[in-house]
């Protein structure tokens, strides 16, 4: 995330630091008051945020340096050195300490230096040194599980950044690394330099290779620029820029391989986001871009797994085959509100499943009006909106359409602590103006149609007690009728209109179809009744059952092109509910009943378990059969966890000896049962110990009716220092599949510089 991060100021300014007073005090002390001491035998000296311990100390007070022998020990704000030699001025922090051993508060590393050089308060030089942030033990033969050796490390405290020449990186005893110049993190400060490698291997691209490096140009900019290698394929250059600003924020990302020789041609691909608020004489008007467009129609299946310049933490963002190119305008005052609009999709097509493009809007205007004091109570709100629709002829067989309409709506809600009631009036007024003659030969048609609502409930409370524990139950009847004459919209085209899903946030409404190029006739009403139990204390939803079916009075004669009409009198019956009875665990479910028929259209049912952090475990059944909506029947299981694998220590789902180690089974698993296999897997290990943690994952995911994608992905993160990547990014899969997953080093806390103190 961009944000401001400015260095954090000195506790005290210079000026103040040098007024400090400095105390000294040993077993035998000796000097002139104000010119110097030498202090023998558990020396101390003081000053400010800096102590100084020592078997034998001199201190000369004009030029503010301490020279001390023989167990010396430096403990400055938290950070501590230990040695044999010390050379020092106290308040500039500037001199040199020998054969000296350091350990830093904040990121727990710590090593050994034959010399460490103290430029400043804030930067360091260490000598044929060593870095690791593991944690010693008591074992004499403790060895870190990784560690960087390096001739010369430097340490930036106002940066934050370390720059180590010279070096090995090894791992479980064995080099792993090379690293001739190197920098790398103090803390969670974006810092400018190269970023860990990563390598992959691929059937169809060969070895990878890709070198991200990171530019931290200001604290609200920033980019990366990654050079890409893919033996069988060429070279390509992805790169992103970033930034945020109070009144304006974006992103850009591009990607080009010249001459691909997977496809013999160039491949490209780039993006844009953009939002803003601009300062115009009608007051503040909002802009918002979003444009995504590639080379061809086979990018989707080609770069899906790799970097794209989409972001690198978005593994598969590209197997979308709709990509927008999205301009908005909007401005706002007072019940005013206008927006324009402009859409134009590029369609990635699979000629063994190819997809119907939606249709662009070239432009749409929209304008609502919402007053928010009314007299009498009323509530009001006009709208209308000018759309061009077009499209590619070849996909439909309908013509372009200019469409504007105005929807008008008048309701009075009365409302008491025990029930509301809700009456509205609704007309809806649209016209088009198509740019090829309809099957009947007009060039244009309109339509009025008027709405009339009825929405209606109770609630009623009591208080209740079930297995030991105390509720407030309710008890909450609604009736919902609406009305709406029929008007033959047979021959009208359908742009933006689809018949709306059959659940309990659609079964209250006045249209069964979203979008405004069908007005459904309904003469309904819809009754329902939910109960709840609520906590009596913090009001927290326990339980949750429902029931809704509809009562049809007459049949419903405008539907989709091609469905039949709606003539059963009474709807499917809709059945839900919720359980959270602990914190821990949750179960939704629900169901669509025939009673006709006797049988289950559509059941959902999901449950998660998740006791504590880096502990989940959650199960969903769906089965859907087919019905006016839907013409494909499927039934699937789906579950992810994660969750340890090794013993049961406590709630954080981590061992209380970290410096063992943990494993942890992490992923996805979506099963077809009507076709008897695995659509998409995901599924890994990982590793925590107390200073790095490791990761394989193998994922794959179906791209369409015939084909799939397979990867392996491993990622070693050795905390406080890098992370080396083999393969495409298995965190960003693993957030983006795995519901509830949590990084295992996302939550290890800084600690206070008191936790130090001496």
């Amino acid at each position: 995330m961009l944000r401001p991060s400015p260095a954090l100021p000195e506790a005290l300014p210079p000026g103040l630091r040098a007024q400090q007073p400095v105390f000294v005090r040993g077993e035998r002390l000796s000097g002139r008051p104000d010119i110097e001491a030498d202090i023998e035998g558990d020396a101390e000296l003081r000053r400010g945020d800096t102590v100084i311990r020592a078997d034998r100390m001199h201190y000369d007070v004009p030029t503010d340096r301490a020279q001390a022998s023989g167990s010396v020990l430096i403990n400055r704000a938290g950070n501590r050195y230990e040695g044999s030699l010390l050379d020092m001025e106290v308040d500039a922090f500037h001199g040199f300490f020998s054969d000296a051993r350091y350990r830093f508060l904040e990121t727990g590393a710590h090593g050994e230096a034959t010399r460490v050089d103290f430029i400043d308060r804030d930067r360091s030089v260490v000598h044929q040194a060593t870095y690791t942030t593991c944690e010693r033990t008591d074992e004499a033969s403790w060895q870190p599980d990784w560690i960087l050796r390096a001739r010369r490390i430097e340490l930036d405290r106002v940066e934050d950044v370390g720059r180590a020449e010279g070096g090995v990186l090894e791992f479980k005893g064995v080099p792993i690394l090379p690293v001739p110049a190197i920098s790398f993190p103090l803390s969670d400060k974006r810092k400018t330099g190269l970023l860990p490698p990563t390598l992959g291997l691929d059937s169809v691209s060969g070895f990878e290779y890709a070198q991200p490096w990171y530019w931290n140009i200001a604290p609200n900019r920033d980019a990366t620029f990654t050079p890409l290698l893919m033996t069988r394929r060429g070279v390509a250059l992805a790169g992103e820029f970033r930034y945020l600003e109070p009144r304006y924020r974006g992103e850009i990302g591009a990607q080009y391989m010249p001459g691909d020789r997977l496809r013999d041609r160039d491949r490209w691909a780039w993006r844009g986001r953009h939002s803003a608020l601009l300062d115009t004489p009608l007051g503040g008007m909002g802009l918002g871009l979003d444009i995504r467009r590639v080379s061809d129609d086979d990018y989707w299946r080609d770069f899906t797994q790799r970097g794209t310049g989409f972001g690198s933490d978005a593994p598969g963002q590209l197997a979308e085959r709709l990509l927008p190119g999205e301009g908005t305008l909007s401005w706002a005052g007072g019940p005013h509100s206008v927006a324009l609009r402009a859409l134009k999709w590029q369609t990635l097509q699979d000629p063994l499943a190819p997809i119907t493009p939606p249709y662009d809007r070239l432009p749409q205007l929209h304008w609502r009006y919402a007053p928010t004091q009314l007299p009498a109570g009323l509530d009001a709100s006009v709208e209308a909106d000018y759309t061009h629709f077009s499209a590619d002829r070849r996909w439909y067989a309908q013509p372009n359409a200019r469409r504007s309409y105005a929807l008008a709506q008048l309701s009075r809600p009365f409302l008491a602590p025990a029930g509301f009631v809700t009456p509205r009036l609704q007309l809806h007024a649209t016209n088009y103006e198509f740019d090829a003659p309809l099957a009947n030969g007009q060039r244009s048609a309109s339509r009025v149609l008027p709405t009339f609502s009825l929405d209606s409930g109770l609630v009623f409370e009591r208080d209740a007690r079930y297995f030991g524990r105390s509720f407030l139950q309710t008890l909450e009847p609604r009736a919902f009728y609406t009305y709406t004459p029929y008007r033959d919209q047979s021959l009208l085209p359908v742009y933006d209109t689809a018949a709306t899903d059959f659940n309990f946030a659609t079964i209250y409404t006045e249209n069964a179809f979203g979008g405004n190029d069908r007005l459904a006739d309904n003469n309904l009403l819809t009754l329902g009744v939910t109960t709840r139990l609520l906590d009596p204390d913090s009001g927290a939803e326990a339980a949750r059952f429902g029931i809704a079916q509809r009562l049809r009075f007459s049949d419903q004669r405008v539907t989709m092109p091609g469905a039949p009409p709606v003539s059963e009198r009474l709807s499917d019956v809709l059945l839900g509910a919720g359980l959270n009875w602990a914190p821990e665990w949750g179960l939704d479910s629900t169901l669509q009943y025939n009673p006709k028929t006797g049988r289950s259209l559509r059941t959902t049912i999901g449950a998660r378990y998740s006791p504590g952090p880096y502990r989940t475990v959650s199960a969903a059944y769906r089965m859907q059969k087919v019905t006016d909506l839907i013409t494909e029947p499927s039934r699937q299981l789906d579950m992810g966890w994660q969750w340890p694998l090794d013993g049961l220590w406590g709630g954080a789902g981590r061992g209380p000896d970290r410096a063992a180690g943990r494993w942890y089974s992490v992923g996805r698993l979506n099963y077809s049962l009507k076709d008897r296999k695995l659509v998409d897997t995901v599924v890994g290990l990982e590793y925590e110990s107390c200073c790095w943690t490791g990761r394989v994952v193998l994922e794959r995911l179906q791209r369409s009716i015939d084909s799939s994608s397979t990867r392996v992905m491993l990622q070693l993160e050795f905390q406080g220092f890098s992370r080396l990547t083999l393969g495409a990014n298995p965190l960003a899969s693993l957030r983006q599949h795995v519901p509830r997953y949590q990084d295992l080093g996302q939550s290890r806390p800084i600690p206070s510089r008191f936790s130090q103190y001496d």
